[in-house]
C-alpha cells in the first residue's frame, strides 16, 4: 500500500493532479469557516454552545451536514453544495418528465453541456432562496430554535440582509467553479470530492466529542463497530449482477464487426444516496411547519413527538419512504425498453433470451429484485444513527451512518478507481498491489 502511493507522487503529472486538489480542498475549507459580512461571529459561537444538538437544528442539518457545519456558522459557503446536488436531482428527474431535456440528454456532449448549463442556474436560484431563508431565521433568532436571544447579525436592515445573501449565493458559484476545476485539472469528479470534503470535515469534533462524553473503552467499541459498518457498505457498493451480453457477428464493408462478450452490470444499490436524500427532505416538512405554526397545538403535541429520532413511528417512516423512492428513482433512471431496443440495434443478445421484448422483460424481472436488498441495505444503514441515539443518546456525534458514510465510501471508492486507472495506463500494476 505505501509502495503504491510513493508511486503515485513519484508520477509527475499524477503528483500535480493530486497538489491541485489538495489547494482547492484548502480553499474549500478556508472558505467554509470565513464568516459572512455582518455576522456577530461571537454570538453565533455562543448560539451553537447553547443549542442542544438534536431538534434545535433540525430542518437545516440536512443542508449543515454537506456544508461540513459552515451553515449553523454563517459562513461565505455556508450553503454549502446542496443547492448544487438539489438542482442535479430536480433536473435528472426532470430528464424523464420534460420531452425536451430528453432529447437534450440523447444528443451527447451538446446534449450534456446544456444540462448542465441549465443546472448551474437552477444552482444559483436555489442558493437564493436558501440563503434568504436562512438570513430571515439568523435575523429573528429562530435559527438555532430560539435557543439564545442574543443577536446572531450586527444590523436587520435590508442592505446587510441582501449583503449576506448575495455573499453566500455567490459562495455556492465559487463552490461549483472549484468542484468544475477539480474535475478538469484535479483526480476524480469535483463535486463528489467536495462533498467528501465536507462530511470529513466534522469527524474529528465528534471523535473528539465522543472520547470526552464515553470514556475510551465506549470509544474504542463505536471506533471498532464503525469500521465493521464501513466494510459492509464497501462490501454492498461493489457488489453487482453482471447480465452476459453476446454480440453476433456482421459485416460492414469488407469488415467483421461484433462476435464479442460483455455484460451489464447492475449494481445492488443501483440509486445511491438519493432515496435517503429524499426520504431525509419529505421528514424535515413537519419539522418546518412546526416553526411556521408553533402554536398548532396537534402539530406541536401529536405529530412532532412521533417524529423524534429515537421514536419508532419516525423509524418505520424513514424506513418506508427509503425503500419507496428506492424503487421509484431506480425505475425512471433505467430504462430496461431502452437498453434491449440499443442492444437489438447493435446486434446485441442475452444468452437464452430473445432480443426486443423478451429482452427488456428479463433485464426488468432482474433489477426488480436485485433493488430489493438494495432499498433495504439503504434503510438499514440510514437507521444506524437513530439507533445509535437511542441507544448511546448521541446521535449527531456518531460519525458512521446514514448519508455520511454513504458518501465517504462511494466517493472514495471511485477516486481510487481513478487513480489506479492512471497508474496502470504507465506502469499495468494495481494500486493495491
Amino acid at each position: 500500500m505505501l509502495t503504491a502511493v510513493a508511486r503515485v507522487f513519484k508520477t509527475p503529472d499524477l503528483r500535480k493532479k493530486i497538489l491541485f486538489t489538495l489547494l482547492i480542498i484548502f480553499v474549500f475549507r478556508l472558505g467554509s469557516q470565513l464568516p459572512a459580512p455582518g455576522v456577530n461571529v461571537g454570538a453565533v459561537k455562543d448560539a451553537m454552545n447553547l443549542a442542544s444538538t438534536g431538534d434545535n437544528k433540525g430542518i437545516y442539518s440536512l443542508v449543515n451536514l454537506f456544508s461540513g457545519g459552515a451553515l449553523l456558522k454563517l459562513s461565505v459557503f455556508a450553503l454549502g453544495i446542496m443547492p448544487y446536488i438539489t438542482a442535479s436531482i430536480i433536473l435528472q428527474l426532470l430528464t424523464v418528465v420534460i420531452p425536451r431535456l430528453e432529447a437534450l440528454k440523447k444528443e451527447g456532449q451538446a446534449g450534456t453541456t446544456k444540462i448542465t448549463q441549465y443546472t448551474r442556474y437552477l444552482t444559483i436560484g436555489l442558493a437564493i432562496l436558501q440563503s434568504t431563508g436562512i438570513v430571515a431565521m439568523a435575523a429573528t433568532g429562530n435559527l438555532f430554535g430560539g435557543a439564545t436571544e442574543t443577536d446572531l447579525l450586527y444590523n436587520t436592515d435590508v442592505f446587510t440582509v441582501v449583503t449576506i445573501v448575495i455573499t453566500m449565493t455567490a459562495g455556492t458559484a465559487v463552490i461549483m467553479w472549484l468542484g468544475e476545476l477539480v474535475t478538469d485539472r484535479g483526480i476524480g469528479n469535483g463535486m463528489s470530492i467536495l462533498i467528501f470534503t465536507q462530511v470529513v470535515a466534522v469527524f474529528p469534533s465528534q471523535f473528539v466529542q465522543i472520547f470526552k462524553d464515553k470514556g475510551g473503552f465506549k470509544f474504542s467499541i463505536i471506533i471498532l463497530v464503525g469500521l465493521c459498518i464501513v466494510a459492509s457498505v464497501v462490501f454492498v457498493e461493489q457488489a453487482q449482477r453482471r447480465i452476459p451480453v453476446q454480440y453476433a457477428k456482421r459485416m460492414v464493408g469488407r469488415r467483421m464487426y461484433g462476435g464479442t462478450s460483455t455484460y451489464i452490470p447492475l449494481k445492488v444499490n443501483q440509486a445511491g444516496i438519493i432515496p435517503v436524500i429524499f426520504a431525509s427532505s419529505l421528514l424535515y416538512l413537519p419539522q418546518l411547519a412546526s416553526q411556521l405554526w408553533p402554536n398548532n397545538e396537534f402539530l406541536q403535541k401529536e405529530i412532532m413527538p412521533r417524529l423524534q429520532q429515537d421514536n419508532w413511528v419516525n423509524m418505520l417512516i424513514t424506513f418506508s419512504l427509503i425503500i419507496f423512492f428506492t424503487y421509484f428513482y431506480v425505475a425512471i433512471t433505467f430504462n430496461p425498453t431502452e437498453v434491449a431496443d440499443n442492444m437489438k440495434k447493435y446486434g446485441g443478445f442475452i444468452p437464452g433470451i430473445r432480443p426486443g421484448r423478451p429482452t427488456a422483460e428479463y433485464l426488468d424481472y432482474v433489477l426488480t429484485r436485485i433493488t430489493a436488498p438494495g432499498a433495504l441495505y439503504l434503510g438499514l444503514v440510514a437507521l444506524i444513527p437513530m439507533i445509535a441515539f437511542a441507544v448511546l443518546r448521541t446521535a449527531n456525534e456518531f460519525p458512521f451512518g446514514g448519508t455520511s458514510i454513504l458518501i465517504i465510501v462511494g466517493v472514495g471508492l471511485d477516486t481510487v478507481k481513478q487513480i489506479e486507472s492512471q497508474l496502470q495506463q504507465r506502469s499495468y500494476e494495481g494500486f493495491l498491489r
